[in-house]
């Protein structure tokens, strides 16, 4: 039975790219681990102890702590098939030149070979077996092989060296228990001198044994846990924002890309001019967060105040001299933001709308000024439909593009909307208005909430529509990986505002408001984009865990309202859960099946007069108390209890089946039957094509 020791692979570089870190160090925690397995080298989880499962790294290291591995390889066992015995044996038994030529080439006497039967016959095998090897002489292989397959896609030399990397490497550790693996990758030669923290520790940290890395670089200050020191980092920046009486705004991505950036963090609370404050905040957030890395502080009523927190890699001796570092980088960042905010501001929302008429949006479609007239159009029409201030639709929709012009949206794009909104609100637009301007973008990215505003999702839909009908009639559909207006963004972003918004809207009548608005010369295949908007809707029920068989059942029946679809989905699923669902989706899909070949008119009407046999009499019977039952149902669009309801048609359904020709040599009596199954089936497709459910 094989010993078990922890294995420590490190790998010191030069400063990695942050953003590509964890994705590197995981690939090379998977691609050792790869590597121990194509050679059956067992793998345990000793459980406990400092370190832990998973990758370990920090900005200038790579490292693999496994806590038990074996120290050898199991057994090695070959099987070599030789001829099969009647090639192997003449007559006599005896050995043919065939059988004696594959024993000497594997080092054997023939009557030492073993004999197994497959299915073409009986045949001669050797079988050796000799002892695996240690682990610590293939450990340098694995490693290589480990770094050779990380997604590095332009990888550099340094030096004279033939070996390219993401970055030049330095160092390697490879401690197996307490021993230095033997092997040299990438040019560095196996060691246990691995090295801290560039500036508290510039020098070698000596490794006696595998499990106490962790320990160790914590006294050469480096935290090579990235859990631990992302956990420090939340520390360090909730006890900074307490002492400016605040709480620190820390979205998850800056959190982990700083992360990626310090070996030993240490937080700084820093100040900015209060004047700055009158610049839209989220400009201020934008540099500070994307710029700088740093992590705005929020006060008591969760409005930006003039604090802010960085994190440095170094516990200084002077942490005033940091401090004044970081404020001295935002100042002229923050300056440039307030010079452009107070010269579009001057220059006024309504002037930079007209600026737009000289941008062109797309050569067939005009300029951004057209695209606006037309959305403003589209809007106004909406908000008409759902009972809304038309005019003001009109009016936020015409003023939504402006700020493209302005020199705050020309430094940081993201705020596109954002901007608008604040200088609306300086012109004196209704906050109805202003608010809509920047709504209209909602949703901005998967998993962003829709608009909050009634006004807002108004803009949103009419921006969205005519960027697809736009985008249809020029020519501009996606294909394959390309879509250059985003089109499916646009399409599901459409779908999510009238779903969740719950807005009762006929996207065909949209469609087509929308088609008569474009530029003349530019016709609209409607039923085409139709079919789009509907396709981004599978993936927005998937991730929803929602069936595709039900999916389907309601995309049959293509309702005009995709709120109506989203209802009818719902319905579909509560409808699944029954016990007669299976049964009734088959006997759907059998009526469909029949009424399909039939190549006769079928009757409007059944004939009470021909119901020959008692089946089809209590059928009908019970079809016409459904309906009756389901017609104020459907009134209400209560499609959870129509399908409750119609699910009583099972027995009925069953039996006519079970005792009913239903294709008859008489053909009254053939065509009345035929009537009655076409009301079941129709009655059930003023839901959704239930015989979808039907796998069979």
């Amino acid at each position: 039975m094989a010993d078990f020791l922890p294995l420590l692979v490190e790998l010191g570089t030069e400063e990695l790219p942050p953003k590509a870190l964890p994705e590197l160090a995981q690939a090379f925690h998977d691609g050792v681990l790869k590597g121990l397995a194509a050679r059956r080298i067992e793998v345990r989880d000793a459980g406990g102890g400092d370190l832990p499962a998973g990758p370990l790294y920090t900005p200038r290291r790579l490292a693999v702590f496994l806590p038990a591995v074996a120290t050898q390889q199991p057994m090695q066992r070959s099987e070599v098939p030789g001829p099969y015995t009647n090639i192997g044996l003449d007559a006599q038994g005896q050995p043919t030149p065939a059988l004696l030529g594959f024993a000497q080439k594997n080092g054997v006497d023939w009557t030492k070979l073993d004999r197994v039967t497959d299915a073409k016959g009986m045949r001669f095998v050797f079988r050796s077996s000799r002892p695996g090897a240690a682990t610590s002489d293939l450990l340098a292989d694995i490693v290589a092989e480990a770094l050779k397959a990380l997604p590095v896609p332009k990888p550099m030399r340094w030096g004279e060296r033939d070996y390219s990397f993401v970055r030049p490497a330095h160092w390697l550790v490879i401690l197996f228990g307490r021993e230095v693996a033997p092997g040299e990758v990438l040019g560095l030669k196996s060691d246990r001198m691995s090295r801290g923290h560039r500036f508290h520790h510039a020098k070698g940290v000596w490794l006696n044994e595998a499990g106490e890395y962790l320990q160790a670089m914590r006294e050469a200050r480096v935290l090579a846990d990235p859990r631990e020191r992302r956990e420090r980092i939340r520390a360090e920046i909730k006890a900074a924002a307490k002492l400016a009486g605040g709480e620190a705004r820390v979205p998850p991505a800056l959190l982990e890309e700083v992360n990626c950036l310090v070996e030993w963090p240490k937080a700084v609370l820093c100040s900015f001019d209060k004047d700055f404050l009158r610049v839209p905040s989220e400009a201020l957030v934008l540099t500070m967060e994307s710029n700088q890395k740093f992590f705005p502080v929020m006060d008591a009523d969760g409005k930006l105040s003039e604090k802010f927190i960085g994190i440095a890699n170094i516990e200084s001796k002077d942490p005033d001299e940091v401090r004044k570092g970081y404020e001295r980088v935002i100042r002229p960042r923050f300056a440039d933001a307030a010079f452009f905010y107070d010269e579009d501001l001057k220059q006024g929302l309504a002037s930079m709308a007209d600026g737009l008429a000289s941008v062109t949006y797309q050569q067939k479609l005009g300029s951004v000024a057209d695209k606006s007239g037309r959305v403003a159009a589209l809007a106004g029409h909406i908000a008409g439909m759902l009972g809304l201030d038309a005019d003001q639709a009109r009016r936020a929709a015409s003023l939504a593009k402006a700020d493209l012009q302005s020199r705050l949206v020309g430094e940081f794009p993201e705020l596109q909307g954002t901007a608008g909104r604040y200088y609306a609100t300086a012109a004196g637009e209704p906050e109805a208005v202003a608010a809509a301007i920047d709504e209209a973008y909602q949703p901005r990215f998967g998993g962003d909430a829709i608009a909050p505003s009634p006004l807002g999702r108004v803009l949103a839909i009419a921006e969205r529509l005519d960027t697809l009908a736009g985008g249809f009639a020029a020519g501009l559909k996606p294909t394959g990986n390309k879509d250059p207006f985003a089109l499916r963004r646009n399409a599901l972003g459409l779908a999510r505002t009238i779903i969740e918004g719950e807005l009762e809207l006929e996207l065909p009548a949209l469609v087509d408001a929308a088609a008569k608005n474009l530029p003349a010369g530019l016709p609209l295949d409607q039923g085409e984009l139709l079919d789009f908007i509907l396709d981004r809707l599978r993936a927005y029920y998937a991730d929803q865990n929602v069936p595709g068989l039900q999916f389907e059942a309601v995309a049959e029946v293509r309702p005009a309202s995709l709120l109506d679809f989203d209802r009818r989905l719902k319905a579909i699923a509560e409808f699944a859960r029954l016990r007669e669902s299976g049964a009734l989706a088959a006997a759907n899909k059998r009526i469909r099946n029949i009424l399909r070949k039939v190549e006769s008119p079928i009757p409007d009407a059944v004939d009470k007069g021909k119901l020959a046999e008692p089946a089809e009499q209590a059928l009908h019977d019970a079809l016409a108390s459904a309906l009756a039952d389901t017609d104020p149902m459907l009134a209400k669009r209560d499609y959870v209890g129509t399908l409750k309801r119609l699910a009583k048609l099972q027995g009925p359904v069953d039996n006519f089946f079970d005792r009913t020709m239903v294709m008859a040599e008489d053909t009254g009596l053939r065509d009345n039957r035929l009537a009655l199954l076409r009301g079941v089936a129709d009655r059930f497709a003023t839901v959704a094509a239930v015989e979808q459910l039907s796998a069979g």
